[in-house]
């Protein structure tokens, strides 16, 4: 597992709008129909990668913890299904399910909306406030599979916290590490 690290995203920058396949329910969903009324959290993630595996259960937590403030997530998977067959958009439903995510788990079948983001790995975690300006792009927390420090969600919690409170953005935001997205040929 080769580890990559977050493109840079500004601070500020509005979310690229999309409209993708919710595996959860086979239905296309837009950013628009899916937003936060306080925030937005979007997720660039897979079923395979043991960086998302590592903190699926801390992402259920704070998702469903966050939802109930207005903070919506939102889950995209992006990777090549041809050459790694196991984050197809049957299984992506199927780990949505057998994890309990409480967001969609949309399928970027072209691409594109990673492009937009400019994502390069898996996790990589974007927060935008109510206008759907970037006031977070980075890591959840400093934990990685193998390295022994707990998932706590710090790192996004206080993102979160601050979002809601109306307290200044972190300037000093470390980038997600994860394994790279699987880009076609």
């Amino acid at each position: 597992m080769a580890l990559t690290a977050s493109n840079e995203f500004p601070l500020g920058r509005k979310a690229p709008d999309f409209l993708l396949l919710n595996t959860v329910d086979n239905t296309a969903l837009s950013l628009s129909e899916a937003k936060g009324e306080k925030g937005t959290v979007i997720m660039f993630i897979c079923n395979h990668c043991p960086f998302v595996i590592h903190v699926n259960d801390e992402l259920v937590k704070m998702a469903n913890e966050y939802q109930e403030k207005g903070v919506n997530f939102i889950a995209i998977s992006s990777n090549d299904i041809e050459n790694y067959p196991e984050d197809a958009p049957g299984l992506m439903k199927q780990l949505a399910k057998d994890v309990n995510y409480p967001f969609p788990y949309l399928y970027d079948e072209t691409q594109e909306v990673a492009k937009k983001y400019a994502a390069a790995c898996t996790p990589d975690i974007y927060v935008f406030d109510e206008d759907l300006k970037a006031v977070y792009h980075g890591q959840i927390d400093n934990s990685r599979p193998g390295n022994g420090k707990p998932v706590t969600g710090n790192d996004l919690r206080d993102s979160l916290n601050n979002l809601i409170e109306n307290r200044a953005v972190i300037e000093n935001q470390k980038p997600s590490m994860g394994c790279g997205i699987k880009w076609r040929l």
